[in-house]
């Protein structure tokens, strides 16, 4: 089993809002990856006193736990459980019914003897390495689509006809990209948060196999390091425009 995990804040004055890890249980056999990426609210109220990164190291730990444990337990409920246990430790103190609540994108995948499953929730990316060497993404499109139809992102959050993140409300995990593959039709897998998936969906330095094998090859680290690279030349986002210079990123590659 090969596993490489790499993960750098976009800002080195604030917390890495990003989440990244793996279970591999005591049996030896089979394991889970959690991928997360916290959602930055704008500046203003958001009815709770924690920050992101609290909130994203609550959720993600307890979804890698049930992932891990649960085996019994598809991925969707999972997820519904890893967000009731974070709703419940901080609905004393917060208003978990505000829009802004903190919230993350997540990347759910197990796997065993007989199959490998997988979740994805918003705009952060699974890639699934066949056993002959495709690479399948396996994506949550709806931001994209929105954006396409030129509609606001803003009012469509968590939203019938919108998009859905991972904050309070345990039912969105029915709103996950889900499914599963046999166990020998995989390769290897890779879980990554947008900052980045840049590399393919805002550089343009590649497509998904490309993304895929500069992993293999070089590991996580240097993706984020090549992402990096791009950011630093373009300062301005003239080249390339985007929201944020530099974004937190998080790659986790696993060969099973």
């Amino acid at each position: 089993m090969r596993i490489e995990l790499a993960t750098a804040p976009g800002d080195q004055q604030y917390p890495n809002e990003d989440y990244a890890s793996i279970a591999l249980p005591a049996s030896g056999s089979g394991g889970a990856l959690v991928v997360l990426d916290g959602v930055t609210p704008p500046a203003g109220d958001d009815g709770c006193v924690h920050s992101v990164s609290w909130f994203t190291a609550r959720l993600g730990g307890s979804l890698l736990e049930l992932s891990g444990s649960r085996r019994d337990m598809p991925l969707t409920q999972c997820l519904s459980g890893a967000i009731a246990r974070t709703a419940a430790s901080h609905s004393s103190t917060c208003d978990l019914s505000h829009h802004l609540t903190p919230q993350a994108t997540a990347v759910a995948a197990r796997w065993d003897a007989e199959r490998i499953e997988y979740l994805v929730l918003s705009d952060s990316v699974l890639l699934i390495e066949s056993a002959h060497g495709g690479v399948t993404p396996v994506l949550d499109d709806r931001i994209d689509r929105l954006r396409a139809e030129g509609k606001r992102l803003a009012p469509l959050r968590n939203a019938e006809g919108g998009f859905f993140t991972a904050a309070a409300d345990p039912a969105v995990s029915d709103k996950a990209v889900t499914g599963e593959f046999p166990r020998g039709e995989v390769r290897a897998l890779a879980a990554l948060t947008d900052g980045a998936t840049r590399w393919v969906e805002r550089f343009g330095e590649g497509d998904w196999a490309d993304c895929f094998a500069l992993l293999r090859k070089e590991g996580p680290q240097a993706l984020i390091d090549r992402v990096r690279a791009i950011e630093h030349a373009d300062p301005d986002g003239t080249a390339f425009p985007r929201g944020k210079t530099h974004d937190d990123a998080a790659v986790v590659f696993v060969e099973p």
